[in-house]
């Protein structure tokens, strides 16, 4: 197996150092946590990114000795498991999508391993070493939809890679809040059957724009490049990729994956780990999300979209106003 320590340049290195400004101060005095990631898409994907640049961030600070494996199969997955397991490592992070119960069978090999993972089912106190998080971040996908529906003329589309939980929840959010600025839009929505398949998610937003969508719900990496290409405007998930679409994408719901990774750390070096939901980090409230800057978009959403966004922040954050966690299939209307 190939261990990688480092990883493309400018981005994962600048997220780190913010990142790591996150971390709380007791984590900075105590010995580093042995923590290995098992990712089965590369870390350049959006989801899997945000969970690596965590981890960058707690390595710079001192805090962690992180290594990690990507492109890991299925099929492969719990061997990879068990030889960083075996290696001793302490906590194990990663997504278990579509390896849950084999997963779950390695960790109950392990009791003395922390297994961190990614998943669409809820903690198991028969494995009480394995506890699980997803991107709960309906809350920032809420407020790009309420700027998306200030925007187009009433027809978006949307593309997404599997219709699970954590992808369904966020389109949910994302038409909640596009309906609050224009209740009259129409939705196009679409999933490629694959987490990282850029041309074919390029292709099936090409169909959506000839259907007449005027703006792209780019929930997987390629929907952006078509948007470009054809000119029309495009809403990020989970990281923001405006840089590299400044007239394109005009805002994004960003994932912070280091409260969910600083309160794991803290768990372990406490001896404290146990089967629990971490998903609750992502939260706005616990700084979990965020809208992204407008950047190149400054000035150019209109003026009580921006007010009716600020609104609804303010009412998430303390409390008033939560958004509705939908986890059912999103459908085309």
């Amino acid at each position: 197996m190939t261990y990688s320590t480092t990883r493309r340049g400018l981005l994962m290195g600048a997220g780190a150092v913010l990142g790591a400004g996150l971390m709380p101060d007791l984590l900075r005095a105590q010995t580093p946590v042995k923590v290995a990631g098992i990712y089965t898409v590369p870390v350049e994907q959006q989801w899997v990114g945000r969970i690596h640049l965590a981890a960058e961030a707690a390595k710079a600070a001192g805090q962690v000795d992180y290594s990690f494996t990507e492109n890991v199969s299925n099929t492969d997955y719990p061997r990879v498991m068990r030889e960083y397991a075996e290696a001793g490592v302490q906590l194990i992070v990663g997504e278990i999508f579509g390896v849950e119960q084999e997963a779950r069978e390695v960790a109950a090999d392990y009791p003395d391993v922390a297994f961190l993972m990614g998943s669409s089912f809820p903690p198991d106190d028969a494995v009480p070493n394995l506890a699980v998080f997803d991107n709960y971040i309906q809350d920032a996908s809420y407020l790009s939809g309420i700027i998306a529906g200030s925007m187009t003329k009433g027809n978006i589309g949307m593309v997404g890679g599997f219709p699970i939980p954590e992808v369904n929840r966020l389109m949910h959010a994302f038409m909640a809040g596009a309906r609050e600025a224009n209740p009259d839009i129409t939705f196009q929505v679409s999933f490629i059957g694959s987490w990282f398949d850029p041309p074919k998610a390029k292709e099936t937003a090409f169909a959506m724009i000839e259907n007449g969508a005027d703006m792209l719900y780019a929930e997987r990496f390629g929907v952006s490049d078509a948007a470009m290409e054809k000119g029309i405007l495009a809403i990020g998930n989970v990281i923001d990729t405006q840089a590299d679409y400044p007239e394109t994408v005009v805002a994004s719901a960003i994932w912070h994956f280091e409260p969910t990774f600083a309160a794991a750390l803290a768990a372990v070096q406490a001896g404290a780990f146990k089967a629990d939901n971490y998903g609750v980090y992502s939260y706005m409230k616990e700084g979990g999300c965020s809208l992204a800057p407008l950047g190149t978009f400054e000035g150019k959403v209109p003026a009580e979209a921006l007010a009716l966004v600020a609104e609804k922040e303010a009412a998430i954050k303390d409390g008033s106003l939560v958004v509705e966690v939908n986890d059912t299939e999103p459908k085309s209307s």
